[in-house]
């Protein structure tokens, strides 16, 4: 009788540990979701699907997404064989050429383009605060949610001084709902 319990016991704890296992989703394709790093050498950071062409059917606005996934291979082509700041140095002026009259919203393009063209030179954080002071504030009442429109400039604007991890703190405190 004890022995039995015993057993049951033990196929049960070994069930138990084994579900999260046999729960997970088995992968949509047969290649790796990200190569490894010998094959991504100087490439950067890899996500997953970084080097696929986003799927244009299923958005909005498929002929922006056309073309701005046009652009992104062009860059992509004309920076081969770079790494390091050099690539990412290539890959901005790439970004520079690009043509705003084909995207969603031409005017937020060509600000941006103008907001990267005076922050050219600085790296990192510097450059992200940079890009945030010198690029215009969206339009709300062009927006498709101009509530959120509004919640996501109070947040900009209220922690437009902070960097890295005060940073995402204090957008997640200006997120909560009240």
């Amino acid at each position: 009788m004890k022995t039995r319990l015993i057993l049951s016991a033990s196929v049960l704890i070994a069930s138990l540990i084994s579900l999260p296992a046999s729960a997970q989703p088995a992968p949509l394709s047969a290649e790796p979701a990200v190569a490894s790093t010998q094959d991504n050498a100087g490439k950067g950071r890899q996500h997953r699907g970084a080097n696929k062409p986003r799927d244009c059917a299923q958005t909005p606005n498929p002929a922006a997404c056309s073309a701005q996934n046009d652009a992104r291979m062009q860059a992509k082509e004309a920076c081969k064989g770079k790494a390091g700041p050099e690539r990412q140095k290539c890959m901005i002026d790439q970004h520079q050429k690009m043509d705003c009259s084909k995207s969603a919203n031409p005017q937020q393009c060509e600000a941006r383009k103008q907001a990267s063209k005076a922050c050219e030179g600085q790296s990192g954080p510097a450059f992200r605060q940079c890009m945030s002071e010198k690029t215009p504030a969206p339009d709300c009442s062009k927006s498709a949610d101009p509530a959120r429109c509004e919640l996501h400039q109070k947040a900009r604007a209220a922690c437009k001084d902070k960097v890295g991890p005060e940073h995402k703190t204090c957008l997640r405190e200006q997120f909560k709902v009240k």
